[in-house]
């Protein structure tokens, strides 16, 4: 469940959005008309174009139409291959190349994947596998003329990998062989390192693009594959990661793979995490748990195989009233379930009824499927050879024979599991058996419900809601305000003809923590179902709804973020379906209001109002350098958008305490780049541009890295008995010390060298980024011109962009709002209410497990793992009311 803190969030537009089609390979792209007549064709009797005629057909020729190359296609249509391009197909790129790891680790050959964030937004996933063959590909070489090596048909050749023999991996989450190459055509640059065969080798890219051949580099005995990458800003609408993302994804699959080593690092905030668990999805289970009281202390755990189907389900009953079910193919998590949860959860009614029936425990009521599993967590993890998934985006696993794999499997353990163990069977049945009561007690109380909205007539609505006028459905919204207060600042603003008002009175029930029939006599709750009068559980019907959309409207504060949880929390027990169907929405207000004379518009981010000054201010401005070169119009713009490129890369290597004019004197003019590894040996810094330079550097020193220094030491314990420990220990005291260098990698010189490639055409180069020693010069080194009256003078290309975004904020007038609690009711019209200027945050599903997680362990009965969540996230706070 996701709002306007997560990625996955959809804020209302007021107008198309014109890449829409380019990220949705669904939508048609958009098509220029012409009037008839246009360009010599003929017209009809009906003053339509006559497309018969020979002067339609010589319109048409095979100039039309072009085939666009792997590469070309994917960053013409990202779309296609990883969903979007947003911070969602952004963090596709990450799963894309861990679940290459992964599928190592399926097939035994990978016991540790290391995933790190750089401070320049480049990432690292380094395995222990096999490591991509670096041989040449005779197939390949053969189908494209030239000799190409296998890891280069890897990383840039769609549809060539490992997944499709069967001999490679059994069981796989990437079935296409496309997942690799894309992220590297979605680079802006990328660079691999396969260790194998005694050797390690590496090749770069630019933009999918090899820049040279593989190189072999330093001897070494470990085998693996480490992938870097960068996404291109080109491509990306933002390229930040989200921590918790990547976190918790990592953590699900260390819990998926028992034995298999994950470690998280994020540079940029120093968190991260190293997960490894032996008893796999048992411990997912209680994870899951940590904030619930279970009703028995062991994980019920199922294992086994059939017909090439491999299942793994491990269950465990808590004394919450909700069902929380993970469900995974293949890692992948099937938010929409599909046949492996529709039979296990056959399985456990089944099996559940029958022990229930031959024990005598059901004497007036049966419980159903629905009430068996009332408090239940459960992971559900298959591994498929060939699994078939309904949709592109691979939510619901359609094999049929899945069903009754694990129906029958399933059935059998746990009919044996409650024979062996009648104290916690008893439970679990009886814990249906409450649930089947509370069921017929929230039937009373939707009755009573319903009889009430009878007696009161004109449609049973509460007193206190300010109706729209308008009785079209599709139009009318209702807001939940917060207090009459602010229920009547927003009386004051609202648009009456669409608009309703509902003020809710201090803070409604806890829907998580208790029962229907409780939930269901809160005075609060009851307004909320006769206004919105969908009904609520399974008998919500969403063509009776009054209201297209329900936004919850709160102020900013402590209070009113609690509010605003707590709706969330009964819409997502209560109203479940109205949320999956998108028609619960969040207020945002903007957080700039922009005045232009007359002319007024809202901005809702502070990236987006950069990005606007910096385009407002590159209108009509020209750059001059001082030997004569005038940059203006398109190529301005180019030089702007190559200088943000570098930005934060230049800030983020000089927090690392490296200047970038010291820096500039490592620069090669060949090669035209900075040297991105360090090696400190000895109290100094050694920089080199290739592993190649660093290779023959520790050679000619006599050192050794200490990363290859703890792998010896690592072979050594594991290699056996203790004399043979005992004589290497004795072989190395005879020898003289070595030398031990420290390797780092600075990603973010990648990242400039990038930008420095896209300055070049514009002809600038890393010296204009750095202030010259002009002693004397009284010209300036470069002017921006506005008009004949603005110069500007600059020392260097970096102050370029500070000065463009203050030129753009001449004449405006910037306001930034506080929060929805300072607006009076014309501010609150104009800034949340009118569909003009207003931001609605759409509440998706997008992930109902990860939802349920975190009400259970906000509002759940246990504090500690609260208080953990508390004490973890305390510094992301950016708006604490004290």
């Amino acid at each position: 469940m996701s709002d306007s803190s997560s990625p996955d969030s959809a804020p209302e537009r007021t107008s198309p959005d014109p890449q829409d089609h380019l990220d949705d390979p669904t939508s048609p792209p958009s098509v220029a008309v012409e009037m008839p007549g246009a360009q010599g064709i003929p017209v009809d009797e009906n003053g339509e174009p006559d497309m018969r005629s020979p002067a339609a057909n010589s319109q048409y020729t095979d100039k039309d139409l072009q085939h666009l190359s792997d590469l070309e296609h994917v960053r013409e249509r990202p779309g296609m291959y990883i969903g979007d391009t947003t911070a969602r197909g952004l963090h596709h790129l990450v799963y894309e190349v861990v679940d290459n790891s992964i599928d190592e680790a399926m097939a035994g050959f990978a016991k540790t994947v290391s995933v790190v964030v750089h401070n320049d937004g480049s990432v690292t996933v380094d395995d222990d596998g096999r490591g991509i063959p670096v041989t040449k590909h005779e197939q390949l070489s053969e189908e494209l003329d030239r000799e190409v090596s296998t890891l280069e048909g890897v990383m840039t050749v769609l549809k060539f990998g490992g997944k499709f023999e069967k001999g490679a991996y059994q069981t796989s989450g990437g079935l296409h062989g496309v997942g690799v190459t894309v992220v590297n055509f979605l680079s802006q640059w990328a660079e691999v390192e396969v260790s194998r065969d005694g050797s390690t080798w590496s090749q770069q890219y630019e933009r999918g693009v090899a820049t040279g051949p593989i190189k072999k580099g330093r001897p070494t005995q470990k085998s693996g594959t480490k992938v870097t990458f960068k996404a291109d800003s080109q491509i990306f609408s933002t390229t930040k990661y989200s921590f918790d993302v990547l976190q918790k994804r990592l953590q699900e699959l260390a819990f998926l793979n028992s034995g298999v080593r994950i470690k998280f690092l994020d540079e940029r905030n120093g968190e991260g995490g190293d997960y490894k668990y032996e008893r796999g999805i048992v411990e997912f289970v209680e994870h899951l748990n940590r904030a619930s009281d279970a009703l028995h202390s062991d994980v019920i755990h199922f294992v086994g195989h059939r017909e090439g189907v491999e299942y793994d389900i491990a269950m465990q009953y808590s004394t919450e009233f909700t069902e929380t079910v993970q469900s995974y193919v293949n890692n992948i998590h099937t938010v929409e379930g599909g046949t492996h949860v529709s039979g296990f959860r056959s399985a456990l009614t089944r099996m559940l009824n029958n022990y229930g029936k031959k024990e005598g425990l059901f004497k007036t009521t049966t419980p159903t499927g629905d009430d068996f599993r009332e408090g239940l967590t459960a992971v559900i993890s298959v591994r498929v050879p060939h699994p078939q998934f309904e949709g592109q985006t691979k939510t619901k696993l359609g094999n049929g024979e899945v069903d009754g794999i694990i129906t029958s499997g399933v059935g059998e353990q746990l009919a044996k599991y409650l024979e062996e163990n009648p104290k916690v069977a008893k439970i679990i049945v009886r814990k249906g058996l409450l649930a089947a009561e509370a069921r017929e007690a929230a039937r009373k109380a939707k009755d009573q419900l319903r009889k009430r909205k009878d007696a009161l007539g004109g449609g049973g609505l509460p007193g206190k809601l300010r109706d729209c006028i308008s009785k079209n459905m599709e139009e009318c919204e209702v807001y939940l305000v917060e207090g009459d207060s602010a229920g009547g600042s927003a009386e004051g603003g609202r648009m009456r003809e669409f608009q309703a008002i509902l003020p809710l009175r201090g803070k409604i029930i806890n829907a998580y923590k208790s029962r229907e029939d409780k939930v269901l006599a809160n005075e609060e709750v009851q307004s909320m179902i006769q206004a919105i009068g969908t009904g609520i559980g399974a008998d919500q019907d969403l063509t009776r709804r009054r209201y297209n959309k329900v936004v919850i409207m709160t102020d900013a504060d402590v209070d009113g973020s609690h509010i605003r949880t707590l709706l969330l929390c009964f819409f997502y027990r209560q109203m479940y379906q109205l949320v999956a169907a998108g028609h619960v929405y969040v207020a945002q207000p903007p957080l700039f209001r922009v005045t232009h004379g007359k002319t007024r518009y809202y901005v809702q981010t502070e990236e987006e109002m950069k990005s606007q000054l910096l385009e407002r201010g590159l209108s009509e401005t020209i750059f001059e350098a001082e030997d004569g070169r005038r940059i203006e119009a398109e190529q301005m713009r180019a030089l702007a958008g190559a200088l943000a490129g570098m930005e934060d890369a230049i800030l983020a290597l000089e927090r690392r305490g490296v200047s970038l004019k010291v820096h500039a004197m490592r620069f090669d003019p060949v090669t035209g780049k900075l040297p991105p590894l360090l090696i400190a040996l000895q109290g100094e810094e050694n920089w080199f541009h290739t592993l190649e330079e660093v290779e023959q550097f520790l050679a000619d020193r006599g050192a050794i890295l200490d990363m290859d220094l703890a792998e010896e030491e690592a072979e050594t314990e594991q290699s056996g008995d203790d004399a043979s420990a005992q004589a290497a220990t004795a072989d190395k005291a005879d020898q003289p010390e070595r030398l031990v260098a420290h390797l780092t990698e600075l990603h973010e010189v990648r990242t400039i060298n990038g930008g420095l490639k896209d300055l070049q055409p514009l002809g600038f180069g890393l010296d204009d980024l750095i202030p010259a020693d002009r002693t004397g010069s009284t010209t300036p080194r470069f002017e921006i011109v506005r008009g004949e009256d603005v110069r500007r003078p600059m020392e260097d290309l970096r102050a370029l962009l500070p000065e463009i975004r203050a030129a753009g904020e001449k004449g405006l007038s910037v306001t930034r709002f506080k929060g929805l609690g300072e607006m009076n009711a014309e501010e609150l019209r104009e800034t949340t209410l009118d569909p003009a200027n207003r931001t609605l945050i759409k509440v998706n599903l997008t992930d109902a497990g990860a939802a349920d997680e975190m009400f259970r362990l906000l509002m759940g009965d246990k504090v500690e793992p609260r208080r953990e969540f508390i004490e973890t996230h305390a510094l992301d706070v950016r708006n604490l009311d004290v």
